[in-house]
């Protein structure tokens, strides 16, 4: 079976409520309807409602089973401007800037997920990626397991002409530039958690360098190496290769003969890129030429899932997208059974 048809059948056994801030545009309510009539997702669109189903009639979109809200009308809009303004009054916010900023669907959707008035939001088809990351920072927050939030991408490759079979987790490919060693290895770290959690499978992470095994010497190379010492010493019992090159990482007959003492054993199903330059290159490179399925960008090592969405994205792309955010939320809800987030 196909990856992420295990990832939508997993969301169909536990649908969680979903909140798009989007709903003005066409894709994001076709998206809405399919997650609605196969039971993927519970979802709440947050916006000008009058404006939602109008376009939804235009578009031939059924809302049935759909929860709109809108800002400008929500009862519960008065008290999540207190809680913007207690947010970010330290940053300088005022309360009447938070009255004007809660009704923004962007913030608003937010602001839902942080009050557990859904457990999971989708944007981006309209909205920048630093919108989607800094609304998501600023509101939601990071994971206390984590120092950073990072990005990725699921890779499918699921065509008949694709000799490696399956999902692969490409991280970071969208987010953090230039990361250090010490947010390599958080990075590294947060993308196994992905992997184990929407491949379910164990994770298995090659450190991806142009040296091999020490085959090179270079302060990008010792970057690489000091990162997976780190997780190694945090997570004793993960699965880890580096530094490691990309044929060694995903090809066993090569790691059998360049890496001692492979974890791996060129069967990697993470691949962390030591920089987002060689993240962006590689998951495109894997897109365009090698005919994988890019799903992403996806967000990791948020308290609460929140993923962004390209502006080029199909209504297939959301939905997609809007069941990994399910999948995540069930795994939050497993992690954090009792924790309520204020």
């Amino acid at each position: 079976m196909k990856a992420i048809n295990r990832i939508i059948d997993s969301a169909r056994a536990a649908p969680k409520r979903i909140v798009l801030c989007e709903g003005d545009d066409a894709r994001i309510l076709k998206a809405a309807q399919r997650a609605t009539r196969e039971g993927t997702a519970r979802i709440l669109l947050v916006g000008d409602a009058g404006r939602i189903r109008r376009i939804a009639a235009d578009e031939g979109v059924d809302l049935a089973g759909m929860e709109l809200v809108d800002p400008a009308t929500s009862a519960l809009t008065p008290s999540f401007a207190q809680k913007l303004f207690a947010l970010r009054q330290k940053k300088g916010m005022t309360l009447e800037e938070a009255k004007r900023e809660v009704l923004k669907p962007l913030c608003f959707a937010n602001l839902m997920v942080r009050l557990d008035h859904a457990d999971g939001s989708v944007a981006g088809a309209v909205h920048t990626t630093a919108d989607v990351v800094r609304h998501a920072i600023q509101i939601i927050g990071v994971d206390p397991s984590f120092k950073l939030v990072s990005s990725f991408f699921l890779m499918m490759l699921c065509e008949p002409f694709h000799t490696l079979k399956g999902g692969l987790i490409f991280s970071d490919c969208g987010l953090v530039v230039d990361p250090d060693a010490h947010e390599l290895s958080e990075i590294a770290m947060a993308a196994a958690d992905s992997a184990r959690s929407l491949l379910m499978d164990e994770p298995r992470v090659a450190m991806l360098s142009f040296s091999t095994s020490g085959s090179a010497k270079h302060a990008a190379v010792d970057k690489v190496v000091e990162a997976a010492r780190r997780v190694r010493e945090l997570r004793p019992g993960l699965a880890i290769d580096g530094d490691v090159q990309l044929d060694a990482a995903i090809v066993a007959e090569i790691a059998n003969r360049k890496v001692d003492n492979s974890a791996v054993k060129g069967r990697a199903n993470v691949l962390v890129f030591p920089s987002l330059e060689a993240g962006n290159i590689g998951y495109k490179l894997a897109e365009r030429v090698g005919g994988a399925k890019a799903i992403g960008p996806l967000l990791q090592g948020l308290q609460k899932p929140a993923n962004d969405l390209s502006r080029g994205c199909s209504a297939d792309d959301v939905f997609y997208v809007i069941a990994v955010t399910v999948v995540q939320a069930q795994t939050a809800a497993e992690r954090l059974p009792d924790e309520k987030r204020s």
